[in-house]
């Protein structure tokens, strides 16, 4: 938080374990606000794909694509960590109709992804063989992803909470955040 404030940084966000009363006390004492209920998701979907949806790895040239996209549900590029994540190799994007309609930084724990739709996301998390670190995190109040994922065999690990102070754009289409934002 002091760095927030020396930086001037709009805002602050943070993934709270949500079964930690100490810590839920701790952040609202401080002036965090509850955005997000959270769903750590583990496992491997049943469902492997979707007809006419392609997963591939993200490369240089749909970095645009996936800022673009980034403005439109958030309101934000993430250009910097994109451009980090597509040069390590842990970035996919989701082509449909042709275009880019979906992109992962990584799809887990310290990932964040972004879709146009639900269809979208679904075809992202069913690509993977597997998710880094304790797994996903699936905003709970999107309850056709979230029943989609436990319908496909992912299996809750534990309930976590977006909370932020400052600036929060509540996010127009379908997301994953990451646990560093």
């Amino acid at each position: 938080m002091d760095r927030a404030e020396e930086t001037r940084a709009p805002g602050v966000r943070l993934v709270q374990a949500a079964f930690h009363c100490r810590s839920l006390s701790l952040y609202t004492n401080l002036g965090f606000d509850i955005r997000e209920p959270l769903s750590c998701l583990q496992g491997r979907t049943r469902t492997r794909s979707f007809s006419g949806i392609e997963v591939r790895p993200a490369s240089a040239s749909d970095l645009s694509a996936c800022n673009a996209l980034s403005r439109q549900v958030h309101g934000f590029d993430r250009a910097v960590e994109l451009e980090q994540d597509v040069e390590q190799g842990n970035a996919s994007v989701v082509v449909r109709d042709g275009r880019v309609t979906g992109y992962t930084s990584d799809l887990g724990f310290f990932g964040h992804s972004t879709t146009e739709t639900n269809l979208d996301m679904q075809a992202l998390i069913a690509s993977a063989e597997s998710f880094a670190g304790p797994g996903i995190l699936v905003p709970s109040r999107n309850s056709l992803l979230l029943r989609w994922c436990l319908a496909n065999g992912l299996r809750v690990i534990q309930p976590m909470t977006l909370m932020s102070l400052g600036l929060y754009n509540e996010p127009a289409g379908a997301w994953m955040p990451s646990i560093l934002f």
